[in-house]
This record gives C-alpha cells, structure tokens and sequence, in this order.
C-alpha cells in the first residue's frame, strides 16, 4: 500500500501527515502560530517564515515516529506548492526537496485549495460534477469541478476575501484576532438590531469591501453620538449579510452548472452559521461538511489531495518554484 508523507506550510500553521492509498490517517502533526501573530493583530509574514524553519524538522521527525515507519518507507513527498505566503511556501518545499532528493523519493507539488477540497473525501468519496464553496481568509471562490484534474472558477471575490472581512470587522468591535470564530460566537447571542446593506454584485463574483466599510461607519457614527455598540447584535447583522451573499450565489452558480455533489472547502467552513444555512437552505444535492478540525491548514489534506497526482503521475522537478498566486485552474 502506496503511503506519502506530506508537508503544509503555505501560512502560519507547520504540518507533516503521513497516509496511505485507503486514506488512513497514519500520522498527522500541526503546530499553529496563532498566539503569536495574534499580538500583532494578523500574520506576520517573516515571523511566520522563521517559525517555520524552526518547526518544520521536529515536525516531520514526530510524523516519521508517530506513524512508526521510516522513510524508506514512503513512496512520495508532497507538499504546499502555493498559493500562500511566499516565505512560508519556501520552507515547506526546501524541506519536501530535500527530503526527497536525499532519499529518492518522487516529489509532488499541491495546490493549497485542492488540498482543502479532497479533504473531504475522508467523509464519503466525491461525485462528479461538483461545486465547490471556497471560503478561508485568503479566498472566495465558486469552483466547478468536472473531475479530480479540472477546475474551474465560476465566482471569486471582487476584493476582500470573506475570511479577511471577519478579521477587519472583528477588529473594529475590539475582538482579537482571529476575529471569525469570535464573531461566529459572539453573534449567537445577538439579535436583529442594526441594518448593514446587502453587498451586490453582478454573476456570481463576491464583494465584502462594502459591507466591511458600512459596518465601519456604522461604528463611527455611534461613537460620534455617544452610543453604546451593541457588539453581539452588530456581529449578528454582519454575519448574516456576508453570508446570505454566500448562500444566494451557491444556489445560483447550481442553477447555471448542474452538479451532483456540492462541498465546502477553507477555513470559513468551520463557521457553525454557515453549516447551518448551507444544510438549510440548499435543497436537492449531496452535501459534504468537511470535519471541523481539517477546516484549518494541515498536512493530512495535502496528502489527501496528492494520490490525485500521484495516480495520473504529475510530478515536480527539483527546481520547481513556490508560487504566491496560483489559481486553481493552473
């Protein structure tokens, strides 16, 4: 039975899996800089690079052992080939390369976004056609997946990812960072109360700027009058206008591309309000809600994602770059 070891790096958390052909987990480590970056309001880019130099071996010798086996062992390296932080990405290949050069090994390139999609087929395997709701702090995307090697962007954000809205919004109703799961929390307890506009934008493209910038001023106009912000019922309001947008364009985008199977994919999709209305309101498809603990980066979906380019032999070359901005598609 074929086993690879992967590798995630491509933002602040350091992780090493090793699985086999059947999708058995055998190991799987994550070590997140969360608490650190969180001082500083968001990801810092250079401390997260260093971090990962200083993880990135202790990591993949605890996988090696918790999986109990040896690298002789495993048959394929793969790892984050992008899109993420630039710094970061380079840690996680330099130590897939060197892994695999040392011992021989044939070495695979991932699409961070891929990963986040197969991670669901440790739930139940995909059916194509299918859709995919991209959701996390760096991306927005309604992807349209014809079969395991075709890709395509049906929808994309505008500007701000919605993960990245949360963040500022949460900011400026004095939450600390990550600010979507506290705004998730926190909303549970609010009521309707304060009116946010509904962000509109033609076909099935996203745009979360404008609601950032009215729950903005929003504040602003309260402080000015001296009154007091209700903080649960003003996370209530943005929560539920950002992801209604998400919801009414998923339903949309199912109308122009029939599929059989529609998936969520990212870090947003641990959000329980988003469980909630996809499982509400989206009616007639199969449904898969990926586990929350593999809603955030790790190595296990890296892993997952790699058989698909394991069995239809696409490679990389050692000299392969780490790619910042990389779509989907390519």
């Amino acid at each position: 039975m074929k086993k690879i070891l992967a590798i995630e790096s491509s933002c602040d958390e350091t992780a090493c899996a090793i699985i086999d052909e059947e999708l058995n987990i055998l190991s799987s480590v994550v070590t997140s800089q969360i608490d650190v970056h969180a001082r500083f309001g968001g990801v810092i880019p250079e401390i997260a690079s260093r971090m990962h130099v200083e993880q990135i071996s202790t990591i993949v010798s605890e996988a090696l052992s918790k999986a109990d086996i040896t690298m002789e062992e495993i048959d394929a390296i793969a790892y984050t080939i992008g899109p993420g932080l630039i710094g970061s990405l380079h840690i996680g290949g330099i130590a897939a390369k060197t892994l695999a050069f040392f011992y021989d090994k044939p070495l695979i390139g991932v699409h961070h976004l891929k990963g986040h999609i197969f991670i669901n087929e440790l739930l139940k395997p995909l059916s194509y056609p299918l859709m995919a709701l991209v959701v996390s702090g760096g991306h927005t995307e309604l992807v349209y997946i014809e079969d395991d090697q075709n890709f395509k962007i049906i929808g994309t954000t505008l500007d701000d990812a919605i993960g990245e809205s949360y963040d500022k919004v949460a900011r400026v109703i004095g939450l600390e960072y990550p600010g979507g799961p506290k705004i998730d929390k926190l909303s549970k307890e609010g009521k309707k109360h304060y009116d946010l506009p509904t962000p509109k934008v033609d076909g099935l493209n996203f745009s979360f700027s404008g609601l950032k910038n009215a729950t903005l001023q929003l504040v602003k106009k309260l402080e000015k009058n001296n009154e007091e912000i209700n903080k649960e019922d003003l996370a209530y309001a943005f929560q539920e206008k950002a992801l209604s947008c998400l919801i009414d364009k998923t339903k949309k985008a199912l109308e122009i591309y029939p599929c059989k199977m529609l998936v969520l994919a990212g870090g947003v999709a641990a959000n329980s309000r988003l469980r909630e209305l996809v499982s509400e309101e989206i009616k007639d498809i199969d449904i898969i809600l990926p586990p929350l603990k593999y809603c955030t980066d790790n190595a296990t979906m890296i892993g997952v994602a790699a058989f698909h380019y394991l069995r239809n032999n696409k490679f990389v070359k050692f000299d392969a770059p780490s790619l910042a901005n990389m779509s989907i598609e390519d």
